[in-house]
């Protein structure tokens, strides 16, 4: 048999996680070929990745029907796999796996078109660290900027959600507004067909992630140098004038976020509070850097963590954010509810001491919170209480709407006075180190991202923050100050990788500082249930009650 060597094929790698439908993409692509006359080959390669399984397809297609005058019985000639450097196409619904791939080298910056989604699936590792472990997705985006001829980046996620399909169909889209394959549109929408609702929705992403490609192929380089000239974040409208006169115009974009969030959880008051706290740190950036160098880095990045640490999470936020309309939109749409369908939101919760001593007065709340020690120290769990709300039910919306009115007694309670005392207590330390050293005031800073997240997670950022501030920043002797700056960035950063803190201890006592205090942890049995007990015993005897005896 006669092998035909002349025209090469042309090479496309599909790259999709578990559940996406890369299967049936592949299927369509093979169905297009085959009502344009080209010969195809599809190969599927299995894998797992880290989050909830990758798998490849890799199709090569004859760039052109067979020719009729050509002797019989010659064909092309496909390989099952891609050979690096050597692939037309790459085409994923993920970013980090698009970069995976091209890591592998199958992609070359002479050849090759990459057409990925800007969503991610977070790793395992991503989600870890205390702090943010999310990768970069612009040094993402650079790599396959670096080894390919084109690139065309768009939300396939949300293009999904918007046309209620799957993500194959967005995919589909795309490679068609590639022009990398020769075939029409006509083709690419004749595979997906015609009948039935689900054919509708993947036309709908079919033709919105056509459009988009084409839109960005026909912008092309003058697109992209508008999209890198972009400011990152704009000043928002409405920081108020008297405000605005106060702060440097660096400081503004998120000083507005910030008074913004406050008035909103708070009221104005409050916000004024978190300007006189942030202009404190102001006036020490002016006397340790009068001309500006540094951009008034210490100040924008107090703007921004002292504002999320005052608006710290209590029950009467969450349950005004349990009612928001945007958060009900979301679910409609993730439910796919049709304007006709009937929506039921279950909203479940379990305070404790901790939430409700938090509104009380310090002498009630300091009650409450003994009497629950007392509690655990007889190897009781802590006091809690399940209760579920139907937010869609009048008596539900009710009760989350008075309790997210209560602000007007969050300033009384207990919890506000000993978030405002340690905010007082970093804020100083800042101040303070930024006078005598701006690096090392700027490191402290920084350290706000420590605070994130609720209960325990919240408790033992305050922990590390506070600890990291006295032993590092006041007491433990350094040859200079440039050292003790340094030495509080590994710090946070150790504090940042370790939830548990064990890094974070390893690294305060190698820089000569005193570990984290132990805390004491209430040890608690539970008796097991005499059923119970003796089906632990005969399951460890090699035997399950009700059945023949194991071998």
């Amino acid at each position: 048999m006669n092998i035909d060597t002349t025209n090469h094929p042309i090479t496309l790698l599909l790259c999709a996680l578990g559940g996406e439908g890369g299967g049936v993409l592949a299927d369509w692509l093979v169905e297009v070929a085959q009502r344009a006359g080209h010969a195809v080959q599809s190969t599927s390669i299995p894998g797992v990745a880290q989050r909830t399984g990758a798998t490849t397809y890799y199709l090569e297609f004859a760039p052109r029907p067979p020719d009729p005058a050509a002797p019989t019985g010659r064909r092309p000639v496909f390989s099952l796999y891609p050979v690096p450097g050597q692939v037309d196409l790459l085409v994923s619904s993920e970013l980090l796996e698009t970069a995976r791939q091209v890591s592998l080298g199958v992609t070359s910056a002479e050849r090759s078109q990459v057409i990925s989604s800007r969503a991610r699936a977070l790793t395992t590792a991503e989600r870890m660290p205390l702090g943010d472990g999310r990768l970069d997705s612009d040094r993402l985006v650079a790599v396959l900027r670096q080894h390919s001829r084109e690139q065309h980046l768009l939300d396939m996620a949300a293009l999904t959600r918007e046309a209620g399909t799957i993500v194959s169909a967005v995919m589909l889209g795309a490679v068609a507004a590639s022009g990398v394959l020769p075939f029409a549109r006509a083709l690419y929408e004749a595979a997906i067909g015609t009948g039935g609702r689900t054919a509708e929705a993947s036309r709908r992403g079919f033709a919105a992630a056509y459009e988009q490609v084409q839109r960005q192929r026909e912008q092309g380089e003058a697109l992209r140098k508008v999209i890198a000239a972009a400011p990152g974040v704009p000043a928002p409208p409405l920081l108020p004038p008297e405000l605005a006169c106060r702060f440097p115009a660096a400081v503004h974009p998120m000083l507005a976020l910030g008074h913004a969030r406050l008035v909103e959880y708070q009221d104005a008051d409050y916000a004024s509070v978190y300007a006189d706290r942030l202009e404190r740190v102001l006036a020490a950036e002016r006397e340790a850097d009068p001309h500006a160098a540094q951009s008034w880095a210490t100040t924008r990045e107090m703007a921004r963590w002292l504002a999320l640490w005052m608006a710290f999470d209590d029950i009467v936020r969450v349950a005004d954010l349990k009612l928001r309309a945007a958060r009900l939109a979301r679910i409609r749409a993730e439910a796919r509810a049709g304007n006709g369908d009937v929506l039921k939101v279950f909203d479940h919760f379990k305070p404790g001491i901790p939430e409700i001593a938090g509104l009380l007065s310090a002498p009630l709340a300091g009650a409450l919170q003994r009497w629950d020690e007392r509690r655990q120290r007889r190897g009781l769990a802590p006091w809690s209480f399940k209760l579920t709300l139907g937010t869609h039910t009048l008596r539900g919306a009710l009760a989350l709407r008075t309790l997210g009115a209560m602000r007007s007694l969050r300033p009384r309670g207990q919890r506000f006075a000993q978030e405002q005392a340690l905010i007082e207590h970093w804020l100083a330390g800042v101040v303070d180190l930024t006078r005598r050293h701006w690096a090392s005031g700027h490191e402290v800073a920084l350290c706000g991202r420590l605070i994130k997240g609720y209960g325990s997670t919240n408790e033992r950022g305050k922990a590390a923050l506070l600890h990291v501030l006295d032993q590092l920043a006041r007491q433990v002797p350094f040859a200079g100050d440039d050292e003790r700056a340094d030495a509080i960035a590994r710090a946070r950063q150790a504090a940042l990788a370790d939830d548990a803190g064990r890094a974070l201890d390893q690294a305060l006592v190698s820089m000569g500082a005193a570990p984290r205090p132990l805390r004491e942890q209430p040890i608690r049995f539970v008796r097991r249930r005499p059923g119970v007990q003796a089906a632990v015993q005969a399951a460890a005897q090699g035997h399950v009650p009700g059945s023949a005896a194991g071998s």
